[in-house]
Parts: structure tokens; sequence; C-alpha cells
């Protein structure tokens, strides 16, 4: 599992059991990064076989359409972020985030590769997806029990080796947010690594981490 750091932000690259799926995919600034990254750790866009979103924001999707991805890598994101990412619907232009996602969406080309909408409890290989709006509306939390890992997007973030809620200027539905941080401590299994979208993602203790981000609400 490697963490590549884009601007600003965290993609991750994740072995799952010979299936190389890429969490994630930084800002539409990020290509050469991305393919610097992908270098490094001998890995070729086309070796890439599947790719997961937490959520539609710039900085998320930004390298989805010009990385080189093969055809027929799906990508998998849940609605109505999927949707957003397509331009097959558009964010609420009356939300404070909504309005901001339509004017960064200038900036993102629309992937050509088929995306597969997930829902809670969905199973990707050795992923399970746990539903987590209030960022985005469709965002979503992915925990690999095999890796002991939880790829937590921006439900969180880090802050001094510790997770904090977002504030309201960050979130389309703050409370919503909320509520999805302290559902998810209790319907999630444990795990080590906390994988965060913005700051170091944390090696060991993650879940505990978690849960005193929770205990903050």
């Amino acid at each position: 599992m490697r963490r590549f750091r884009c601007r600003g932000v965290n993609a991750y690259l994740v072995d799952d059991d010979g299936t190389l799926t890429l969490v994630d995919a930084g800002t539409p600034w990020d290509g050469e990064r991305m393919l610097e990254m992908l270098s490094s750790a001998a890995v070729d866009p086309s070796d890439i076989d599947r790719v997961l979103l937490t959520h539609f924001d710039v900085d998320h999707v930004g390298t989805l359409a010009t990385l080189g991805l093969d055809e027929d890598v799906p990508i998998h994101a849940a609605e109505p972020d999927a949707s957003f990412l397509l331009g097959d619907a558009d964010p609420p232009a009356g939300n404070h985030k909504g309005a901001l996602q339509r004017a960064l969406r200038l900036f993102v080309d629309a992937p050509t590769n088929e995306v597969v909408r997930v829902s809670d409890g969905d199973e990707v290989g050795g992923f399970v997806t746990y539903r987590t709006p209030g960022h985005t509306p469709g965002h979503v939390v992915y925990h690999h029990p095999g890796h002991g890992a939880a790829f937590l997007g921006d439900l969180v973030r880090e802050s001094d080796g510790e997770l904090e809620p977002l504030p309201w200027l960050m979130c389309y539905d703050v409370d919503r947010n909320e509520k999805s941080l302290t559902d998810l401590v209790e319907r999630i299994g444990s795990f080590e690594v906390a994988c965060v979208g913005h700051g170091d993602p944390l090696r060991t203790g993650g879940y505990d981490a978690l849960r005193r981000a929770a205990d903050q609400l």
C-alpha cells in the first residue's frame, strides 16, 4: 500500500490480492506527479485494475480522464457523486459547497471509463463500502480488513497526529457529516491505518483516533 502525495491531497495505491486499486486520483494538475509516483512504484497506469472514489471533488477525481487508465478499468463511486463526475447531474447551486463544485468542475474532464455505482455494504474485492454523506452527499469510506486500513476520504482530516471533524465550510451538511462519523465508529471494524484525504495517514491506532474524533462532537 502506497500513499501518493498530490497537491494538498492524498491518493493511495493498494495491492488487493493482486488487483491494483487506486483510491482517489488527485487534482487536475497532478497528472505528471501521479505518473512519477506510479513509476517510482514500478507501476504503469495500464497496470491499475480498478479505481475507488471516496467522493466527487476536484482534488479527488482530477486525473481520472488523463492518467492513461485502460478503457476497461471500472471507477467505483456512490450517487449522486458518480453523476456529478460524469456530468449527468449538477451539484446544487444553492449549497455553498455545491456551488464551488460547479465552478471547479470546469477544470475536470469526465472519464470515459465505466462508473460503477456502489452502495452501503457493497464489497469490492477486499474492500467494504460504508456510505458516509455530509462532506458530499455521496461520500463513502472503504475499509480493507485484510490490510487493516480504512480509506476515510474527507470524512475527517488529520492534524498533529490526530483526526478531527470537518468544519462547516468544508461540508454540504456538517450535521449529517457528524452523524456519519459517529455512526461509522459504531459500524466499522477495527483498523490500524487511517488513510485520510488531507494530512498524514495514521499508521497505527487509526480506529481509536477515529473514535476520539467522534467523541469531540
